[in-house]
């Protein structure tokens, strides 16, 4: 879905106009914009008077022109007035939206999951999906680490999470959505996110002496995120561990998988970030 924004221009006229024909002209100018701005513009009379179609119609002009929290208002208006008319569903699709533009991304979600929730059948029940797991993707502040260089991998990823439930939602129950393809990338960057958390907490197991639990984090690593940047960290981990509670055996076996896919000097053993799009 996209919006274009138009930017507002203010009529200003001279404090002093030297020749009166000219003055009654811009007289005239003015008092003409001021007429077509009260068109354009609707008081409380106006909007308890309109049809939900005229409701819906100016929400879509406002959140067109960037006027967030106004479109906000008029929708929320049109469904509190008119909650069973064929305005009003769409209309709380298109709140999904306005709160997301208007960084209310609390508001966001809920009204995805009350879109959800009332619409479980409903042709664009995709977009909701899609617009909640965008939500929660852009809530996890993962620009501070690309510009600060601050490690966010070893913050619990809960909205990280979040999003990824929802865009799996879309990938594997709306296939051929429009929003599909998108999800499946930004689902790759999240599983990414996920396991290099998984291998935070594994290292500072094997630092605390608890290599059961250490094992246990690095196999699931291997199990659920096979194939992430953090692959190569977790048999590591496996390798030391095994080493640590005296299993030889497992150690070497673990070692011999390490080796095999990463040998020396192989480019893959560089540790890659989270936030590189790539599986």
């Amino acid at each position: 879905m996209t919006f274009l924004t138009s930017a507002s221009r203010d009529i200003v006229v001279p404090a002093a106009i030297r020749f009166p024909a000219l003055r009654a002209a811009l007289i005239g100018i003015v008092l003409a914009a001021f007429a077509l701005g009260g068109c354009s513009s609707w008081g409380k009379k106006e909007e308890q008077n309109a049809s939900p179609e005229a409701l819906y119609s100016r929400a879509i002009k406002l959140i067109d022109e960037g006027s967030y929290e106004p479109g906000i208002k008029v929708l929320e208006a049109l469904t509190a007035r008119f909650p069973f008319s064929d305005s009003a569903r769409q209309a709380r699709l298109d709140l999904i939206y306005a709160y997301y533009r208007a960084h209310e991304k609390e508001s966001a979600i809920d009204a995805a999951d009350t879109f959800i929730r009332e619409n479980p059948t409903h042709a664009r029940i995709d977009y909701a999906y899609y617009m909640k797991g965008l939500v929660y993707f852009e809530r996890s502040p993962n620009f501070l680490e690309r510009w600060f260089s601050v490690d966010l991998s070893e913050r619990p990823p809960q909205d990280a999470r979040k999003s990824f439930d929802a865009f799996l939602r879309v990938v594997s129950q709306y296939p051929n959505s429009e929003y599909a393809a998108d999800a499946r990338q930004r689902m790759i960057y999240l599983r990414n996110r996920l396991a290099e958390y998984e291998i935070h907490v594994a290292d500072y197991y094997v630092r605390r002496g608890a290599f059961v639990a250490a094992l246990d984090r690095a196999r699931y690593v291997l199990e659920t995120y096979d194939g992430s940047p953090s692959t190569r960290r977790a048999l590591e981990i496996m390798v030391t561990s095994y080493r640590a509670l005296d299993l030889p055996g497992l150690a070497a076996d673990s070692e011999k998988v390490l080796v095999a896919n990463f040998p020396a000097g192989d480019q893959r053993s560089k540790k890659k970030h989270w936030w590189s799009f790539s599986s």
